[in-house]
């Protein structure tokens, strides 16, 4: 399986082990329309808030609790930088 869209191509187990491989896009060749840092916050809040459940789920608390901090983590991002932009 492989999860894509976050500039990186996620591979699960693929001979024993898990992979990684990366696009290559740098911030200078990033598609049209791709958001700044705070777009990626968002999509990460979101994309993170799925995986803490899934870990909860499956009873893998460290990762929960991990993923959960990830994700009040990038929501900060996003509160601090709205909180900015009212002043």
């Amino acid at each position: 399986m492989i999860i894509r869209g976050t500039g990186c191509d996620w591979l699960t187990k693929s001979g024993g082990r898990r992979a990684r491989t990366h696009q290559g896009r740098g911030r200078s060749d990033e598609p049209a329309g791709e958001g700044g840092p705070d777009e990626a916050a968002a999509v990460i809040a979101e994309t993170v808030a799925e995986l803490a459940g899934l870990a909860r789920r499956h009873k893998l608390d460290v990762l929960g609790f991990l993923l959960g901090m990830t994700q009040l983590e990038a929501e900060e991002h996003l509160r601090l930088r709205s909180k900015r932009n009212l002043s």
